[in-house]
C-alpha cells in the first residue's frame, strides 16, 4: 500500500486524482500545513523543500521502499509503476511531458500567486493582483486554444497532465476567470470533474479542509517558518 503524505490542495488532489485513477491501494497521511506539519522531521526526511505530497512505496523500482516528493515527479512515478496515463511512444510521451511541464512552472505558480495577492496577502498591492490575474487569464487562454483542436491537453488521451492542471483550475473564482472567456477549457473542465475517480480524488482530505486561515496558518504558510535553518 502506498502511504500519501499530503492536504486537500491542488498539487496533493494530483496525486490523489492519479492513485484513484489507477486504482493502486493507498492510505492517506493528513499534513496540516497551516499547522506546520510540514516542518516536522519525520516529513522533511521524505520531502526537503517541506512541500506537500509527498509518497512512500513499499515496493519501489528495486523492491524496496522508495519515498518522492514533488507531484510531477510523483505522477511520473505512478505512470510507469502502472503503465497508465502516459504514452509510450517518444512523441505522445513527450507531448504529455510537455504540458506536465507548462502546469508545473506556469498554470501551478501563476495561480497559486494569483490566489495569494488576490486573496490572502496582508496587504493588497494593486500591481501584483493585476499581474497575477492577467497572467491567470493568459494561460487559461494558452490552454483553451489548444483544447480548440485537441480533446485533452496532451492530444487524443487522457493524461497525467490532465490531472496535474484539473485541480488549479478549480479555484477559478479565486483567480478572477471568467468561464464565458474559456469555452473549450470550461467543456474539458466539465468533462474531467465528471469523471468518477477524480471526484474521489478531490475529496480525499476534503473533510480537514478549514474555509479561514488564523494568524498562525499565515505564519506557517507565508512567515519565517518557511525560512528557518533545519539541520
Amino acid at each position: 500500500m502506498i502511504e500519501v503524505y499530503s492536504w486537500p490542495t491542488p498539487n496533493g488532489h494530483k496525486v490523489h486524482i492519479m492513485l484513484e485513477e489507477c486504482g493502486l491501494p493507498y492510505r492517506a497521511h493528513p499534513i496540516d500545513i497551516g499547522a506546520g506539519d510540514q516542518f516536522q522531521p519525520d516529513f522533511l526526511a521524505i520531502s526537503p523543500n517541506n512541500k506537500i505530497p509527498a509518497i512512500t512505496d513499499p515496493d519501489g523500482p528495486d523492491g524496496q521502499p522508495y519515498s518522492l516528493f514533488e507531484s510531477g515527479a510523483i505522477l511520473l512515478y505512478l505512470a510507469g509503476k502502472t503503465g497508465r496515463f502516459l504514452p509510450e511512444d517518444t512523441r505522445g510521451r513527450y507531448d504529455v511531458l510537455q504540458w506536465l511541464m507548462f502546469q508545473m512552472g506556469g498554470v501551478g505558480p501563476m495561480l497559486g500567486q494569483a490566489h495569494h495577492f488576490r486573496i490572502y496577502a496582508p496587504e493588497k498591492i494593486g500591481y501584483a493582483i493585476d499581474r497575477y490575474t492577467n497572467e491567470a487569464k493568459r494561460l487559461y487562454g494558452v490552454m483553451d486554444k489548444r483544447l480548440a483542436k485537441s480533446t485533452y491537453l496532451a492530444g487524443p488521451q487522457y493524461t497525467i497532465a490532465d490531472m496535474a492542471v484539473f485541480p488549479w483550475l478549480r479555484s477559478w473564482k479565486n483567480q478572477g476567470i471568467d468561464w464565458n472567456d474559456y469555452p473549450h477549457l470550461k467543456g474539458w473542465f466539465d468533462e474531467i470533474a465528471a469523471r468518477p475517480a477524480v471526484q474521489r480524488g478531490v475529496e480525499v482530505l476534503a473533510d480537514r479542509r478549514k474555509p479561514l486561515m488564523d494568524d498562525k496558518a499565515r505564519q506557517m504558510l507565508f512567515g519565517n517558518e518557511q525560512y528557518k535553518s533545519r539541520g
